[in-house]
Parts: C-alpha cells; structure tokens; sequence
C-alpha cells in the first residue's frame, strides 16, 4: 500500500500537494490579518496609519515583484524559487508574530510579501510544468479550491485564534505548515526552467516593471484616504504611467526580455488575463464589503463573519476541481461565460440584503457566488496557462497572477469609492446604517456589470486549445 502511494504516477499529486501548502499559507495571510488589527493594535499600540501599513506593506511588495518572481522561477528554477520564497515566507512569519513595535512588525510584513511574490507565480508554474494537459485542469481546479479555502476561513481562523489564544498565532501557524511544506518540496517537486533559449536577468524591464506597479498599487490603495485628485495620488499614477510605459517599450525591444509581448498575440491568453482582471475588479472588493457589512450593520462577531462563507468555501472547494476536469474536456470559453453570469446573479442578490437581513437572506447569493467563482476562476486559469508554453510558465503565471492583484485592489477602492459616496455621517449616528447600505448596493450593481462585461470578453476572446499529448520534459532533482 505505502509502495502504491509513494509510486512514481503519483509523484505529480504528492508535487500538487507540496505547492498547495504554500498556496494556502499565501491566501490565508490576505485575510487572516483583517480579523486581528484591532488586537495588534491595542497590544503594539499603534496608530491608525501604521496599522493600514501592517496590510498594505504586505500587499505592495507582493503585488510589485510578482512578476519579478515569475521570470525568477523560469530562469533559475522552479522548485528552488517556490523553496526560497516559502523559507523567506516561513522566516518572516516567525518575525510578524514575535513583533514587538510598528516598525519590526511594518518590515517583517514586507519580506513577508516577498516570499510570497517568489512563491505564488512558482506554485501554477510547477503545476503547468508537472502535469499533462488532460490531467492539468483538475490540477488548476484543486489550486483554485485551496486558495478559496484559505481565503474564506482566512477570517474564521484569525478570529478564533485572536479572541481564544494571541493575534501573534495567526503568524505563528505559518511556520509547521512551511516547514512541512519545504520538505514535501525537497521530496517530491522536480526542478523545472525555460530551457528555450539564453537566460538572462533583464534588470531595466525588472525595475520598470516593478516602479510601474508600485505606483499603481500604491495608489490604488491610497486613493480613498488621500483623495483621488489629491497630488499624492496623482503622481502615483503618473509614476505608475511612466513606468509601465517604460517597461512595455524595453520590452519590444530586448534581445531576451523579461516578458515576451508576443503571448498577447493569442487571443486566450489576452482574454483570460483581461477576464481574470474583471473578475477580481467585481468579486474582490466586494468581499471586503461584505465582511465590513456582516460586522458592521448586522453586528456579526469575527467568528460568525468567516463562518458564514463557509457555504461558498465548501462550493468551491467541491466544484472547482470538477470545472478544471470539465475545461479539460470541452474547453474553458462558456464554463467562464456560465461562471460570471452566476457571479453576476450572485451579486445581485446580495443587494437585496438590508439591516434586517438573516444568514437564511445570504446563502441563496453565496451559494450563485460558490458555483460562480469556481466556473470562472479555474477555467480561466487553465485557459491562460494552457495557452502558454511551459517554458514560459512562470511568467504567465505571473502576469495572470498580477492581473487578479491589481484587479482586487481597483476593486476595493472602486466599491470603497462607491460606498463612501453614500455615507456623510460618522458609523455612530443611527443614519449610518441606512446610507452604507445604499452605498453597498450601489457597489454590487456596479460589480454585477462587470461580471457580465466578463462574461462578454471571455466568451468572445477565448477558443479551446489542442495540445499534443506528452510527458512533460523534467530535469533531474
């Protein structure tokens, strides 16, 4: 029996298995946080501005060298990028939870993000790179279901273990779970790269990328609080203009470029990131906002707030590796049509809630929300990496993975400029109840557009792709 498992035909699960441990500690730290900032910051004593940089100091850095890591992993190897990001991960983690003051907790989150950005375009590379084209969507489909899973109970495990044992613990899990999951690595994942042609770090298309992408980022996240006209913001994005614009026209013109332009030229490719763009632009800002809903107006406790997603979690759990297996078979365009219509209904239904609203009033747009997400996520994924060659996998994967970064902080500050239009009065006046709400359905209907809009661009981009069956080719371990 022990035999059987540790055979060679199933390594590739034993790899998937590996890059899911990291996956998991990388989306669970998107929302674990959220649930314990009031903790961390009674306990540290710190303001308010330290304590938004306790989050977003892990969100720029991972935003901003994520493709960065994805060229990394094609260039120096797969398995050793995804194994320094996780240790670097792992280390920081231990810091985060024996932080003392603002400022070591503030750069411990940075490297944090770090790892993640070395970590997170690796794990679709590696799964890219060791399955078969029939078997890859499955693959893709149990990726999408570990990242939902730790992004849904992110909140319900935060809050158990901020109000039954000390915010630091929700650092502090991290470490057995990396620990395990750099010896599964070392065990099971073979070490793949591009091999197509020369190799060479391209540092002018490395820093304009990455100035290009802080600038967005960081303005993105800083709109709402310093005004969008304000001159913060707007140098922001003039920094952020200059250096996109900089790094498309390195680009062109590298003799070994850091992202080959040419993958835009299929229409899947193209289509599948602008897709996945529009699907966190609608469905990331909205679980912020309905986080904020659940505690705010229908005064849920953090516990209750997680434990409410559990119905979606668990749908998407099931039933995205059900739609990967179905991409396999019949392609990715309409299940990703089918899935953004329901995340649309979904939407829809959640603007119907008020201050009276029940759980029994949330499950019919969670439910919409678990089968949408899993039509739309894992086909689109499996469309954008199938539609790429594997020596390229780490940088597709990275730029489908920059895409969804973006996407969910232009989301969150759309829907947060959204709301914030409806709300003149401060959370303690009785009136405050009534205008987020307005707010809040005026967000979902915007988000509910955007799904159908999504709907119309995968539908109309994306095309079925034939591969020819082989064996993925594996450099020795």
């Amino acid at each position: 029996m022990r035999a059987r498992i540790f055979a060679e035909e199933n390594r590739k699960w034993w790899t998937l298995g590996a890059v899911a441990f990291g996956l998991f500690m990388i989306m669970l730290d998107n929302t674990v946080v959220f649930v314990a900032l009031s903790s961390i910051q009674s306990d540290l004593h710190i303001s308010q501005s330290e304590l938004e940089w306790v989050v977003n100091g892990y969100a720029l850095t991972f935003a901003v060298l994520m493709l960065t890591g994805g060229k990394l992993a094609d260039m120096l190897g797969r398995r050793l990028i995804f194994i320094v990001g996780l240790t670097i991960f792992t280390a920081s983690s231990l810091a985060c939870g024996l932080a003392t003051g603002a400022a070591f907790l503030i750069g411990a989150r940075v490297v944090q993000g770090v790892g993640a950005a070395l970590m997170n375009p690796a794990t679709l590379s590696i799964i890219t790179a060791t399955f078969p084209p029939r078997q890859r969507g499955t693959a893709i489909g149990i990726w999408v279901g570990v990242s939902a899973m730790a992004l849904a109970i992110g909140p319900l495990i935060g809050g158990i273990l901020t109000e039954q044992i000390n915010w630091s613990w929700i650092f502090f899990i991290n470490v057995p779970v990396g620990i395990a999951g750099i010896i599964v690595s070392r065990l099971f994942i073979d070490e793949t790269r591009d091999e197509s042609e020369e190799q060479r770090l391209d540092l002018p298309g490395l820093i304009s990328s990455a100035v290009g992408l802080f600038g967005l980022t960081y303005a993105l996240i800083e709109g709402n609080n310093y005004g969008w006209s304000s001159a913060r913001i707007l140098a922001s994005f003039a920094v952020a203009a200059v250096g996109l614009a900089t790094f498309v026209l390195l680009e062109l013109h590298q003799r070994v470029p850091m992202l080959d332009l040419s993958l835009f030229k299929n229409s899947t490719f193209a289509g599948a990131n602008v897709t996945m763009l529009l699907v966190a632009l609608a469905m990331f800002g909205v679980f912020f906002f309905n986080s904020l809903f659940l505690g705010q107006i229908l005064h849920y406790s953090p516990i209750q707030t997680g434990a409410t997603f559990l119905p979606m979690t668990v749908l998407i759990v099931f039933v995205a590796p059900l739609a990967g297996r179905f991409s396999d078979k019949i392609g990715s365009r309409w299940l990703m049509g089918a899935g953004l219509v329901l995340l649309s209904g979904s939407l829809l239904s959640f603007s119907t809630l008020g201050v009276d609203s029940s759980f029994w009033d949330i499950l019919p747009g969670l439910i919409l929300g678990g089968f949408g997400m899993s039509l739309a996520m894992t086909p689109t994924t499996a469309a954008a990496m199938g539609s790429v060659p594997v020596d390229k996998a780490g940088v597709g994967s990275a730029v489908l993975n920059s895409m969804r970064q973006v996407g969910g902080s232009l989301g969150i500050a759309l829907m947060g400029a959204i709301v914030a239009s409806s709300v003149s009065v401060r959370p303690t006046n009785p009136a405050y109840a009534d205008q987020f709400v307005d707010g809040y359905h005026n967000a979902l209907h915007v988000a509910a557009a955007i799904a159908i809009v999504g709907a119309v661009v995968a539908v109309a981009t994306v095309r079925k792709i034939r591969h020819p069956e082989a064996q993925p080719a594996l450099e020795g371990a």
